[in-house]
């Protein structure tokens, strides 16, 4: 069996809470009109896609919003989302090794995966974090993101794996729906539960 995981909500703790607070303290109070778990705008699409840079990215931003913050102020803001990785998940996820064939799928940016890159490695030298994974697919690199079935049917082609054959986890619903959409068996993490609640 094939395993597709999450990263933000499953393997590393995040709050979107903190990101909206972080950014009302420098003088957006609306963020989440722009971005959230459940949506987000046409630039946050293209930044998770890899359409802008980051210094593209804040540009727009900053004339979609009015915001007049600096450029390391709107970076702060926005990795103020991304906490830990918590070290009974690392665990949980190291035990799966040999086992399953194990990948990752997540919709993130070149600002966020920098970050969490240096968390990782902070607090888990000697193994990269991406190491834990056949392959680890983020969409700014791949140009897609989920819930687009076209994301995952990509990913399934690149890895030469089946659907039906294949589990798919996250902590939001409509990227679940979209994996099953594409034939995937989906695992929706509800609120509350971890990877640690899993039958695997």
């Amino acid at each position: 069996m094939n395993i597709i995981l999450d990263l933000g909500g499953v393997l590393m703790n995040i709050s979107f809470a903190d990101t909206e607070k972080a950014f009302e303290k420098i003088g957006l109070k609306n963020f989440h009109n722009y971005f959230s778990q459940y949506k987000a705008t046409p630039l946050f699409e293209d930044l998770e896609t890899g359409k802008v840079t980051e210094t593209e990215f804040i540009h727009n931003f900053r004339n979609e919003t009015g915001l007049k913050a600096r450029d390391h102020e709107i970076v702060q803001a926005w990795n103020a989302m991304l906490h830990d990785f918590p070290p009974e998940r690392i665990e949980w996820l190291r035990n799966l090794e040999g086992r399953y064939r194990v990948f990752l799928f997540s919709n993130t940016n070149i600002i966020h995966h920098e970050e969490f890159q240096l968390k990782f490695h902070a607090n888990y030298p000697g193994k990269a974090f991406d190491r834990h994974f056949e392959k680890a697919y983020y969409s700014h690199v791949i140009g897609m993101r989920k819930p687009y079935v076209e994301s995952y049917q990509a990913l399934l082609a690149d890895a030469g794996i089946d659907a039906h054959d294949s589990v798919f986890i996250d902590d939001t619903l409509t990227n679940v729906e979209g994996a099953r959409a594409a034939g995937l068996q989906g695992i929706f993490l509800e609120p509350g539960k971890t990877v640690l609640d899993l039958p695997l």
